[in-house]
């Protein structure tokens, strides 16, 4: 098939992107692969993996590698997972988020589907029924309908929610602008949005989708969503949504959270974990990347909380990176869409495949048999200072971010 022909050229995660760029529409593409501003950032994301090294142990057993692990006592292949990110149904219009939570359920690991998805939360659920799922939730203006959207995903059995907290605007998109890329190409829909609203003389209407996400008032689409955002949203809010819908055992993981004292405050308002993310480089352009972030707040939160982290991760050493700087897991964003947009269900899959024995290979050589073996002292910055950014491959590597 021509999936299975695309499929025969992808050898690392880098491939998969290579080849949506051919096959994407340049709107959609750059919709998908863009940051914001000069996406210094967006770069920043990959450079900085590579201004971390790791040290490799010998002589040591290396007989029975183990990838997997667990995240909040749900039992994981490999300790990566599929943010939530939307509109998958951009590069699978068949499928959508479907397709994805498929391979993720295949590959044994965890799944979050975002509220901004093109598959419902019932649809996903019904596709998946015995993976792990997490769904994400912004906190919007119309603060029951914030709520009624995380019963929904508890009640369908949806094992944790993860509160997305640094989108109260969006980071300005100047690809889509200039695209004309400003609603979502129909037919698709965020469907978890559709169904009737109450008025304020408590009548109920069709949702008109022209008033939300596809105002086309903005030029660019994300910053038409942000209408439907709370941008006095404050850690009280966070508190709020834990206690008034999530049950004992639900864990709550707030992302988007890139310093020590933002750490602090997420766990004194509740949260259960906390998400190291800068939104793959697609909000404020110029902060750090989430991997240099990650130690700073690794060490504000001591242990209390799991840490994920994802924004730039592309190979195994990345991962195995991200562990030794205090990550228990990290998720892949981008590349979940160029993959789809490649092939599918199937090329996901693939795609964590390739994943997986990079890490393996990247455990074996650095002496871990195991996750729980994962230490401190397996990476380190180099001594001499060396900046590969600055060196002959600076424009490859600057291109495989984009």
């Amino acid at each position: 098939t021509e999936s299975e022909h695309f499929l025969q050229f992808c050898f690392n995660v880098n491939d998969f992107q290579l080849l949506s760029k051919k096959r994407l529409p340049k709107d959609k593409y750059e919709y998908l692969a863009s940051g914001t501003d000069d996406a210094q950032t967006l770069a920043e994301n990959r450079a900085a993996f590579k201004r971390w090294f790791l040290r490799p142990r010998v002589m040591r057993p290396v007989g029975r590698i183990s990838t997997r692990t667990s995240l909040f006592g749900h039992a994981v292949q490999m300790p990566v997972f599929v943010s939530p990110a939307g509109v998958h149904a951009i590069c699978d219009e068949q499928h959508g988020e479907c397709a994805t939570a498929r391979a993720c359920e295949k590959a044994g690991i965890l799944f979050g589907l975002s509220q901004h998805s093109t598959r419902s939360i019932e649809e996903v659920a019904a596709a998946t029924p015995s993976s792990l799922k997490f769904y994400q939730a912004y906190i919007l203006n119309d603060r029951e309908k914030t709520l009624s959207l995380i019963r929904r995903a508890i009640r369908t059995g949806y094992q944790g929610i993860i509160l997305t907290v640094d989108s109260v605007r969006f980071g300005y998109r100047e690809p889509d602008a200039r695209n004309g890329f400003n609603a979502l190409p129909p037919p698709h829909r965020l469907v978890n949005y559709d169904g009737p609203v109450e008025t304020e003389n408590g009548n109920r209407k069709p949702l008109a989708l022209d008033q939300t996400y596809n105002s086309q008032e903005k030029k660019s689409w994300d910053q038409n969503t942000e209408q439907m955002f709370e941008q006095n949203a404050s850690w009280v809010d966070v508190a709020w949504i834990k206690r008034e819908v999530l049950p004992p055992g639900v864990p709550l993981v707030i992302k988007g959270i890139m310093t020590a004292e933002d750490a602090i405050l997420a766990m004194e308002a509740g949260a259960d974990g906390i998400m190291v993310s800068n939104h793959g480089g697609r909000q404020l352009d110029g902060c750090l990347a989430s991997i240099d972030a990650l130690p700073e707040v690794a060490k504000a939160v001591g242990g209390r909380v799991p840490i994920w982290l994802d924004s730039g991760v592309r190979r195994g050493t990345d991962v195995l990176k991200a562990l030794a700087l205090g990550a228990s897991a990290v998720g892949l964003g981008k590349p979940v869409f160029f993959a789809l947009s490649v092939g599918g269900e199937a090329a996901v899959s693939y795609m964590l495949q390739l994943l997986q024995t990079e890490l393996e290979a990247a455990m074996a050589i650095c002496g871990v048999e195991s996750i729980d073996q994962v230490t401190p002292d397996l990476v380190m910055r180099h001594p001499a200072a060396f900046d590969p950014t600055t060196a002959a491959s600076s424009k490859m590597l600057f291109r495989s971010s984009l």
